[in-house]
């Protein structure tokens, strides 16, 4: 699965989901940080999924109704423990994320919100 890392994770994430065999880009290797609505745009055109600790993300594509390929926002893990959480969403929901789902990752818990079919 293609994946874009929010600036706001463990960059270490990386090689985690990279050695689950995802292809991995992180915004902190970019040259700035353009903001959430360019990085949602991007990983939209990128077919990537957004792997992000950031709540704002779930506002802009619900609320806004902005497009996006999937998000998977990581609730009080540690930095050490983003990789393994993220890597473990994406393989257990990779068919409701390849649809435009939302999935927020909480230790004891985990909530998806489908993509909007209107």
């Amino acid at each position: 699965m293609k994946v874009l890392l929010d600036g706001c994770v463990w960059r270490g994430a990386a090689s985690v989901l990279t050695a689950a065999g995802h292809e991995v880009e992180a915004v902190v290797d970019w040259p700035r940080d353009p903001g959430d609505k360019e990085i949602l745009s991007s990983a939209f055109e990128a077919s990537q999924v957004i792997v992000t600790i950031d709540k704002d993300f779930g506002e802009l594509a619900v609320v806004h109704r902005l497009s996006h390929r999937g998000i998977v926002r990581l609730v009080g893990f540690s930095a050490s423990q983003q990789g393994t959480a993220a890597a473990e969403a994406l393989a257990k929901y990779a068919a409701e994320l390849s649809g435009g789902a939302i999935v927020t990752v909480e230790r004891h818990r985990v909530r998806v919100r489908p993509a909007d079919t209107d």
